[in-house]
């Protein structure tokens, strides 16, 4: 009885799914309607005069793409000088702490209630909607699911405004039946990493695990030290576990270890897009990674063509503009005051109908040194098929050029943590990982040829642990906070070397 109501339940979730890949772009246009309707009123829109926008045209010429650091004099008025109605309608309660991996400093993301529950939760329902609708038979919800979240820590920053990681703001505003279903709040909080997975090692180990959500590579160090101390099988333990919803980085890295720690015919994969500024995208069948973009989530979505990203004013074209098989980066306007804001993600559409995508990287995590343009979704790839064909399995990797000296052409450095050794030493490794990114990538291959401008990849195997132990000696380890994967200057490469060099002083 109780698994035919929660079906029909998860099944009634799917039906807003429905009439948004029905409707897309008349989607889009309503969304955009009822955010500059609430934004008319507020400092922002009375100086970008919103109340004489009457179509998209009139909205891209008031109101310019802009970045983090043209938003932070908005925030300040709301953080510093505790005054409402500037970006949006209702009052700021709440900043999300952006954990991104290529920023030394938080940036503060306004959450509003309407982007909270309008936009984050109801996601969420999409999310468990779209799955069931391909697994009619999922019981998952009639256990407990596994959450791997960022620090519980609030911060009061004046009257009623308080600052904390995304997850502790979702988790804190949960619904109490929502809650009960979850890894508990005083748990999957903790600020301390190492306390946090102990904790949650001894929690889950005598709960009924049926599903998990985090980001693959925190939640393979958990599953892993839940193993190890348990010496059990990961389905010995929880004979129920269907389902892992992952996001925050590229599963595909990671994909064989997962397998490796829990061989279930039984096992899914379902992928997500969330971040500090929403919940963008959700897996929209088990036989792709492909993502469906979430249209009815009070999110406004534009995108700006790869030719564009350096630009000061970048031309940004709206959803009935993209092209599958093109690099956009995206720029989103919300419910939460976000207005024409670049996030900085970097995607590709690969249906229109409906409207479907992969992510591809950040529009500040590429390497470009020598006219290369290697992007991240290259480099996943590129990985993975060395592991395939040396039986290597990568815990972690970052990559870095290698500038021109008196005595060397340029070259990429990457700096590789396996699980698993490559099969036939790392020379055949990265004689793959070269040869594929050739494949995959006409300019690298071009910048290869010759070895006149680019030499072969460099690659330095670092001891098991380095990056988890450099990430939590930088304070960030476990939550949202990820390892860059590639960057166009050697700051993190630099760093990591610098730290297992003092290491061992």
């Amino acid at each position: 009885m109780l698994q035919k109501i929660t079906r029909s339940i998860l099944s009634g979730y799917y039906t807003p799914v429905r009439k948004f890949v029905e409707d897309p772009l008349g989607t889009q246009q309503r969304t955009l309607h009822y955010l500059l309707k609430h934004g008319q009123n507020t400092l922002y829109g009375k100086e970008k005069n919103f109340q004489t926008i009457r179509d998209r045209d009139d909205f891209i010429s008031r109101v310019p793409v802009i970045t983090y650091e043209e938003l932070r004099p908005y925030l300040d008025k709301i953080i510093l000088h505790k005054q409402q109605n500037v970006l949006w309608d209702t009052p700021v309660k709440w900043f999300a702490m952006s954990s991104g991996t290529t920023e030394d400093k938080s940036k503060y993301i306004p959450v509003t209630k309407e982007s909270l529950y309008k936009g984050n939760y109801r996601a969420g329902y999409h999310m468990l909607g779209i799955y069931a609708q391909y697994h009619p038979d999922t019981a998952f919800i009639l256990g407990k699911t596994l959450v791997l979240g960022g620090s519980r820590q609030i911060n009061r920053i004046g009257g009623d405004i308080y600052t904390g990681d995304i997850s502790a703001i979702m988790m804190r505003n949960l619904p109490v039946a929502a809650k009960r279903k979850r890894t508990p709040e005083s748990i999957a909080l903790l600020p301390d990493w190492e306390e946090k997975l102990q904790k949650l090692a001894d929690y889950a180990v005598k709960a009924d695990i049926r599903a998990m959500a985090g980001v693959p590579s925190w939640m393979l160090v958990l599953l892993k030290k839940i193993v190890e101390e348990t010496r059990c099988s990961i389905p010995a333990l929880w004979p129920r576990l269907e389902v892992f919803f992952h996001g925050g980085v590229s599963f595909l890295p990671f994909q064989e270890q997962y397998e490796k720690l829990i061989p279930s015919e039984k096992m899914r994969y379902w992928e997500t897009y969330n971040a500090s500024e929403g919940f963008f995208g959700v897996q929209f069948s088990p036989r792709s990674k492909d993502m469906l973009l979430l249209l009815d989530n009070e999110v406004y979505y534009e995108f700006i063509p790869a030719g564009e990203w350096d630009k000061e004013n970048p031309a940004a074209v709206p959803l009935s503009g993209v092209e599958t098989g093109k690099q956009y980066a995206v720029v989103i306007t919300t419910s939460g005051g976000l207005w024409r804001y670049r996030i900085g993600d970097t995607l590709q559409f690969t249906s229109t109908e409906p409207y479907l995508f992969k992510l591809t990287g950040r529009t500040k995590q590429f390497i470009n040194a020598f006219g290369e343009e290697l992007i991240i979704d290259n480099a996943d790839k590129a990985i993975d098929e060395a592991c395939r064909r040396t039986g290597a399995k990568v815990t972690e990797y970052t990559a870095a050029p290698v500038y021109f000296g008196e005595h060397n052409n340029g070259a990429h450095e990457w700096l590789i943590e396996f699980d698993t050794a490559p099969a036939g030493g790392i020379a055949e490794f990265t004689r793959i990982v070269d040869e594929s990114l050739k494949r995959l990538n006409s300019d690298y291959e071009a910048k290869r040829s010759y070895n006149l401008s680019l030499g072969m990849p460099v690659v330095k195997v670092m001891e098991k642990n380095t990056f988890y132990n450099w990430m939590k000696y930088r304070e960030k380890a476990g939550g949202q906070n990820k390892v860059p994967k590639l960057s166009n200057d050697r700051k993190y490469v630099d760093s990591i070397l610098n730290f297992i060099a003092s290491k061992r002083v």
